[in-house]
């Protein structure tokens, strides 16, 4: 049983969400909320899944709402009325899981939440075309021979694996790999363990 949370300031919605969200096999809406302060501070226990909606009327900044949400142990699904690029990738900086626009049907809504709590991310071609699109200086420019090592270890290869596909000595892959680290250290996205690597691409849209 996945269990969700609602925050967003659209009454209308909110009640909208809580009937569909009623009979979803598999998933619990355990609270709506209008603001993240009203949601942390007036619950029990924390949803898996958090839907936030982008812009909320209380004038709470979304990355810090994101944050936060993250730091209460919830993993955090945008909705947005307008698929604006350059919110969509600061949403993503700061730690949220996915972000779809409101006119999805209920359908799409239930597939991103079940993959954002097996860990993933919510792909839509909103996110894709942004990720596509990312020219900040927070992406990294990593060569081709850095993004194939990355990909294929990512993906869930070895390190002697992802060598061997690039015709390459572990050593020589392994020393690709730091480089792509360094490089997304000193753009301000700390990267450590392949778990992060494998966020990384999925925030950058590196795998679509």
């Amino acid at each position: 049983m996945i269990t969700v949370a609602v925050v967003d300031d659209d009454r209308m919605l909110l009640d909208g969400l809580r009937s569909w969200l009623r009979d979803v096999p598999g998933l619990r809406l355990l609270a709506t909320a209008a603001t993240v302060d009203e949601l942390l501070t007036g619950r029990d226990q924390s949803a898996e899944v958090v839907l936030l909606d982008l812009v909320l009327r209380d004038g709470s900044v979304p990355e810090r709402n994101i944050r936060r949400l993250r730091a209460a142990g919830s993993r955090v699904l945008v909705i947005s009325t307008v698929p604006d690029r350059s919110r969509i990738l600061d949403a993503l900086a700061a730690g949220a899981d996915g972000y779809l626009t409101k006119d999805n049907d209920l359908p799409a809504l239930v597939a991103a939440v079940e993959e954002i709590a097996l860990g993933g991310t919510a792909h839509s071609p909103e996110l894709a075309f942004a990720c596509a699109h990312d020219d900040r200086p927070g992406r990294p420019r990593l060569s081709p021979r850095e993004l194939q090592v990355l990909l294929d270890y990512a993906s869930g290869m070895t390190l002697k694996s992802a060598a061997r596909r690039a015709g390459i000595t572990p050593n020589t892959a392994k020393d690709y790999l730091d480089r792509v680290k360094a490089k997304y250290q000193q753009a301000g996205r700390p990267t450590y363990t392949k778990i992060d690597l494998a966020r990384r691409v999925r925030e950058d849209g590196l795998d679509t």
